[in-house]
């Protein structure tokens, strides 16, 4: 999906062929392969589920059949997942400047709260404010859609004399980092409590120096 919209990349060799029928594109082959064997593994999971509702909990020949395949299948195609997984991660992509101009687009209408609470703390009365807020969203979303216009949200809170904020205090408001929540809290916690002892556990096989702390 991020690749869709061009925000990430997974890696790209010189001469690969994108598309056979269209030239210019970039299919994320491996991408969506992983999502093609985990769709299979997932599937897996069901064959033997259905043999365990049958067996009355004794020990029968198709348990047997039934595992001599789903449980190697499971294991070889998790595998491959991960091995594809890796090559993916090598050599990822990221375009910052796609990204900064997704949310440069999506942000003003995320801020709207934010932008209601500041006119209120000027003295604006926040019944009012929702009100104009909505028709100003509505607006800027129609120049969108409609006209394939830029999001002008911040320029008409900006000529709203109701809201009664000025431009530096909107771009303080508009700071991407205050709408990530406990995102880098979440992070770090999951690096040192969940992945790092995994890999402390096996830092001999994959020869890393561990250190994940944010």
């Amino acid at each position: 999906m991020l690749q869709n919209l061009k925000e990430i990349e997974e890696p790209f060799e010189k001469s690969q062929i994108g598309s056979s029928a269209m030239a210019y594109k970039r299919n994320p082959m491996r991408s969506e392969r992983i999502a093609a064997l985990s769709k299979f593994v997932m599937s897996l999971a069901s064959s033997p589920a259905m043999v365990a509702a049958t067996q009355w909990f004794e020990r029968t020949l198709d348990d047997s059949a039934n595992k001599r395949l789903s449980t190697p299948q499971a294991f070889l195609a998790t595998d491959a997942i991960l091995v594809i997984w890796n090559n993916v991660m090598d050599g990822l992509v990221v375009y910052e400047k796609m990204i900064q101009k997704h949310i440069r687009e999506e942000l003003p209408f995320m801020a709207t709260e934010y932008m209601i609470m500041e006119g209120v703390k000027n003295g604006g009365d926040r019944q009012v404010l929702h009100e104009l807020i909505r028709v100003h969203s509505m607006e800027a979303s129609k120049q969108v859609k409609h006209e394939g216009k830029p999001n002008d949200l911040v320029e008409r809170i900006l000529a709203d004399e109701n809201f009664n904020i000025d431009k530096e205090k909107l771009k303080e408001v508009l700071d991407a980092k205050n709408f990530i929540g406990f995102a880098p809290i979440q992070t770090q916690e999951f690096c040192n409590n969940q992945v790092k002892p995994i890999l402390e556990k096996y830092a001999d096989l994959i020869g890393l120096d561990i250190d994940l702390k944010v």
